[in-house]
C-alpha cells in the first residue's frame, strides 16, 4: 500500500515536472517573438550592400464611397517624416520572414504577407560598416494585410504608428525611395489586382 502511494505521488510530481517545463518554454517563445533584434552579425550583404526587407501594412476602411485602402506609417527614431517598417534581412531567415519580423517589431502588427512590391536602393547614413562603406542598401518590399494590431510590440516605446490615406502616406512619407515604393510599387500593386476583380478584402 505504502509502495503503490509511493509511486503515485511520483507520477504525479512527474506531470506537474512536464507541465512547469511546458509553460516556461511557451513563455520564452512568446517573450523571443516579442523582442526587436539588435546587432549586425546575422545581417546579409549582396555586391556591397546590405539587404534589407520590409512591407507596406495596409487595410480597408468603409467611406460613403465604399472601401478605402489606408497604408501603416511609423514615426522615424532619428527625424520627422512617416516610415513603413523595415530593417536587416539576416542569415537565419528568408526575405518573407525578414519583412514579417519588421512588421512586428517596428509596426506591432501581423497579417497576410502577399506580393512582392519590388526592390529599392538607398544609402543609409547610420549603416555604414566595413562590408557596405558607403551605407549602400537594397530592400525588398512587400504588401502585408494586415488582421492584427498588438497591444504591445518591442519597439512602441520609440515608435508611434498612424494610419492613413495614400495621398496623406506620400506627403508625409520621409523617404524618397519609400515614397516610390508606395506609389510605384504598392499602388501598381493594387490597382492591378482591383481591375483583375481579385478581392482582397476577401482575406477578412
Amino acid at each position: 500500500m505504502g509502495r503503490s502511494l509511493l509511486n503515485r505521488w511520483n507520477l504525479r510530481r512527474q506531470q506537474w515536472w512536464s507541465y512547469i517545463f511546458f509553460f516556461v518554454i511557451t513563455v520564452v517563445v512568446v517573450m523571443c517573438d516579442l523582442v526587436a533584434r539588435t546587432g549586425r552579425l546575422q545581417q546579409r550583404y549582396a555586391d556591397g550592400s546590405r539587404l534589407v526587407a520590409g512591407c507596406i501594412p495596409f487595410r480597408y476602411l468603409n467611406s460613403e464611397s465604399g472601401k478605402v485602402v489606408h497604408v501603416l506609417m511609423i514615426s522615424s527614431s532619428s527625424g520627422p517624416g512617416l516610415l513603413f517598417p523595415k530593417g536587416g534581412w539576416e542569415n537565419d531567415e528568408t526575405v518573407r520572414e525578414a519583412a514579417v519580423r519588421e512588421a512586428v517589431e517596428e509596426a506591432g502588427v501581423r497579417g497576410i504577407l502577399m506580393d512582392f512590391l519590388g526592390d529599392y536602393e538607398f544609402k543609409s547614413k547610420t549603416h555604414q560598416d566595413e562590408c557596405s562603406p558607403e551605407g549602400l542598401c537594397k530592400a525588398a518590399m512587400y504588401a502585408l494585410y494586415v488582421k492584427e494590431e498588438l497591444e504591445t510590440w518591442p519597439e512602441q516605446k520609440t515608435r508611434t504608428r498612424t494610419w492613413l490615406t495614400i495621398e496623406e502616406a506620400v506627403e508625409n512619407c520621409r523617404h524618397a525611395w519609400m515614397k516610390d515604393a508606395l506609389v510605384e510599387g504598392f499602388c501598381k500593386w493594387h490597382k492591378e489586382k482591383m481591375s483583375k476583380g481579385e478581392e482582397i478584402a476577401g482575406y477578412d
